[in-house]
């Protein structure tokens, strides 16, 4: 059976899909059976979505020669046979457009399209216009993109209208694991005029229109809205808007019970006529520019169930009139710039408060009055107080049974975790202690006697063992603490974890072979510790779809296991910073979709891996600082699919005992994805995590200079890099490597290199670094480096180069320390002069705009001197929460 269902609050607009058990109430007795027309253009409307398990779950009742008015999802008008109405809501289904078929059905009352998948493709121009009875319309979030129809326009019996894309989700997952409107796409729908298109629907009480664009329509549409639709009664405009709110007769809509506003575009304080909307239940101004003081009118909006000020830039103390809206069931002020004291104990006066969010202001949040016997506080459900400067734990919670959602991360909460907290709930949905100052769980068992699906402990100072929530979790997070121990057989209690993160802690002793039975983990990152001993066999076989392991630096020796079954998952792998000797295993063959493989920093003794080239996926390769031997790749001119790696985008071989000439030219021409970006894949380096309720899992560099790391949250796909230095490499530097032109960092520096520098090496234009430094290079330095304008960082010091060093304005940047260790060179910004030569001509250029990537802001920010290193150490994190 297939489920699909989108968690919101406040109002949904539509029917999720059950298919398989779903009932609709025409499958009574039904007079007429449906007409052979109807039928025909329901299954030619079925054909047109993609064969998955959702369209065969959502189209089972769908057969030929039986009744289509008994159809799940269809029903029928009781005297002629013909289709009124068509429920494919939430769905799962995907289709590269609407079938024209649709518009054959030209009784329907009710199209309910909502939350599917039509791949950004546009509506027909023409067909809306033929169903003229219908009276509800929803299309949202179903990727279309482009104008919307004009014959949409024509139905003059609408009364709803929803073109709205991924609007009223709360999000529950991300945007800072708080819940919060969560509304992108950037293919969105677009309506040119607004007037045109409302003109005659007079009897519209329902406009959705979330992400369309309508920034050509001025300020117009305010008055268009209150003059050609004075039945409204809920108002969702979209993002595009620019300026003040308009001065409108929008005001004089007595029925308006929701409105919806946002767009950074927008300025100006909240308008005054919304006072005039006495009928309001839902008020929403989010992800703004709006600004000022929380009107006194608001509190006077008695029946508002729903208050969202949410990332704006509203400012002054949050007034003491909001208490009086007894009605609000949800008050989300979250990341603006409110000041002041507030008391928790305000809410009193709101029984029916579910969700407060105060999240990210400038507020002090305290308990305030306290009393266990005061039965008047409501029963919250979500509440979110992150970074709301909170000294103590809130004793608020004590009579807070109902909660799910609790956030009070980035506070100043010290000492133990209240013994009474874990024992208020029987089951919480998430669960976020992070970034406090908490030393104690307080709680005597390392099992807690709770369930949590989603639990954040990181950033603290907790100590002895981690604990382990009742029953089992999918996101455990418990980096940055000083943990001791991992509890013994706990793998019961891994059955559904997707993600357990234990990195930066002080656990020892061997890797538990209870984490072998997590059979749902994708991600285990238990770098930064001490654990010793070897690599348990069961973790590499990865027979459970483990994507990311992460054991950097720990104390691991012995070998690796050579273990890994075919089918494994393994998407990135991070061993670097231990004690790993032996070879790389030939296992690895079967991880078809590695990305990432990171062995830097051990005692591995190997040749270099050619005949890892057969996992075309590989991005980044790091074998830095090992005892790798032998040459490189000499042979791929006779095996060439044996060592090519046309993925590759970083690659560090640096301090090993490599030797022999570099690789031919041909292994050059094969790094592909150093030459040309395909604008396909995404820019952030990622591997997504299906089905698990996390969107991906970002990988992090580490970029090393003058012996310093300088960790980055996430490596983009422009960081492309190249290190072979510290090696014993001769001959000359293949000209080849002129044609790699997304190259931003170049090091080959401290080998035996021979040969003048090649003048092809003008033409990497997106340069930032090249190392040449500590070889044997002769001649002059080529005039086409002068043409590199995005060169910030040079080292050709300790060569055997000779003549004038190039006066053109960019060489003039670059510091003596660039070029010293060369007797034959001579010129500015060198003390010796040239002597008995003409003037050497200056060389310009066009500047060209400078690069906006991660590697020009750290060679520009930070400045680089002699003998640097582009050096690159690969670990990773995940972004499940914004850190602001």
């Amino acid at each position: 059976m297939y489920l699909c269902s989108v968690f919101r609050f406040g109002h949904h607009f539509g029917t999720r899909c059950h298919a398989g058990e779903f009932t609709t109430s025409n499958h009574t007795a039904v007079p007429v059976a449906c007409l052979p027309d109807q039928a025909s253009a329901l299954l030619r409307l079925k054909g047109s979505f993609t064969a998955s398990s959702s369209s065969i779950s959502a189209f089972r009742s769908w057969r030929v020669g039986t009744d289509c008015c008994r159809w799940v999802g269809v029903q029928c008008g009781d005297s002629d046979g013909r289709v009124t109405s068509l429920d494919l809501g939430e769905c799962g289904l995907e289709s590269s457009g609407l079938d024209p078929a649709l518009f054959r059905l030209s009784s329907l009352k009710h199209l309910n399209l909502a939350y599917n998948d039509f791949n950004e493709s546009q509506l027909p121009s023409s067909g809306f216009e033929r169903l003229v009875r219908l009276t509800h319309l929803n299309l949202s979030t179903c990727s279309f993109c482009g104008p919307v129809p004009e014959g949409i326009g024509s139905l003059t019996n609408l009364v709803t209208l929803d073109l709205s894309t991924n609007y009223e989700v709360i999000d529950l997952l991300w945007d800072g694991y708080y819940p919060s409107l969560h509304s992108s796409t950037d293919y969105v729908l677009d309506e040119q005029n607004l007037e045109n298109l409302i003109h005659n629907l007079s009897n519209l009480r329902e406009l959705h229109l979330g992400v369309v664009d309508l920034s050509n329509n001025g300020v117009q549409w305010c008055n268009a809205l209150a003059t050609r639709c004075p039945e409204l009664q809920i108002q969702q405009p979209s993002r595009g808007f620019y300026g003040g709110l308009p001065s409108s007769s929008i005001g004089n809509l007595k029925s308006l019970s929701a409105l919806e506003i946002s767009g950074m575009g927008l300025v100006g304080q909240i308008p005054s006529w919304a006072a005039n909307l006495t009928s309001l239940t839902i008020l929403r101004f989010y992800d703004c520019g709006l600004s000022g003081l929380i009107p006194s009118f608001i509190g006077a909006l008695r029946y508002l169930r729903e208050l969202v000020l949410g990332s704006c830039m509203f400012s002054g103390e949050i007034p003491p009139h909001i208490s009086n809206l007894t009605q609000l069931q949800i008050l989300l002020l979250y990341s603006n710039n409110f000041v002041g004291n507030i008391e928790l104990s305000f809410v009193a006066n709101m029984p029916n408060l579910i969700a407060l969010d105060l999240s990210r202001n400038n507020l002090v949040v305290t308990d305030g009055e306290y009393n266990s016997s005061l039965t008047s506080l409501p029963k919250i459900k979500v509440l979110a107080l992150q970074n709301c400067s909170m000294s103590k734990f809130p004793n608020f919670l004590r009579g807070q049974d109902d909660i799910y959602w609790l956030d009070l991360s980035k506070n100043e909460i010290e000492g133990a975790i209240p013994h009474w907290f874990w024992e208020t709930w029987n089951d919480i949905m998430f669960m976020d202690l992070s970034t406090n100052r908490f030393t104690s769980v307080g709680y005597t068992s390392s099992l807690l006697p709770i369930h949590i699906d989603k639990l954040f402990l990181d950033n603290n100072m907790f100590e002895g063992y981690i604990p382990i929530p009742k029953g089992s979790a999918t996101v455990l997070e418990y980096s940055n603490n000083m943990f001791s121990s991992v509890p013994s057989k706990f793998s019961s209690h891994l059955a559904v974890v997707v993600l357990f993160k234990a990195s930066n802690n002080n656990l020892y002793g061997e890797i538990p072979l209870s984490f072998c039975g997590g059979t749902s983990i994708q991600i285990l990152d238990l770098s930064y510790n001490n654990f010793t001993g070897s690599i348990p066999s069961c973790l590499m076989e990865n027979v459970n779809g483990l994507g990311s392991l992460s054991l950097k630096e720990n104390k691991l020796s012995g070998e690796f296991p050579d273990s890994i079954k075919e089918g494994c998952s393994f998407a990135a792998l991070d061993f670097s910073g231990n004690w790993i000797e032996g070879k790389l295993p030939r296992s690895l063959l079967a991880c078809k979709n590695l990305e990432v493989l990171d062995v830097g920093n051990n005692q591995i003794s190997d040749s270099f891996p050619c005949w890892m080239s057969t996992l075309h996926e590989l991005e980044v390769l790091v074998l830095k600082s090992n005892k790798f031997s032998g040459q490189l790749a000499q042979s791929l001119a006779d095996e060439k699919s044996k060592c090519a790696f046309p993925r590759a985008t970083i690659i560090d071989l640096s301090s090993n005992n490599f030797l022999g000439p570099l690789p031919q030219h041909q292994w050059f021409q094969e790094l592909k994805s150093m030459a040309f970006r395909d604008p396909n894949t995404s820019l952030v380096m990622q591997h997504e995590l299906p089905n698990s309720g996390i969107y991906a899992y970002e990988y992090t560099a580490a970029v090393t200079y003058k012996g310093r790391d300088t960790n980055f949250a996430k490596i983009l796909r422009t960081l492309v890099s190249i290190d072979f230095s510290n090696n014993a490499f001769h001959g000359s530097i293949p000209q080849a490597i002129g044609q790699l032109g997304l190259l931003h960092g170049l090091n080959i520096s401290h080998n035996f290199l021979t040969g003048p520098i090649p003048s092809q090496l003008g033409q990497l234009r997106q340069l930032e670094a090249l190392d040449l430094s500590f070889n044997k290079l002769s001649g002059e330095i080529p005039q086409e480096l002068t043409s590199l304008d995005f060169l910030t960082t040079l080292n050709l010091s300790n060569n055997k180069l000779v003549g004038s060093i190039p006066m053109s304005p960019h060489f003039q940047t670059f510091l003596n320390s660039s070029f010293v260790g060369n007797d034959g060179l001579c010129g500015s910004p060198l003390s010796k002069g040239c002597i008995n030569t003409t003037t050497p001509k200056v060389w310009s250029h066009h500047s060209r705009k400078k690069s906006t990537d991660l590697m020009t802001f750290l060679f520009v920010g930070l400045g680089f001197g002699f003998g640097f290193a582009t050096a690159i150490v690969v670990a990773w994190g995940i972004p499940i929460r914004k850190r602001s």
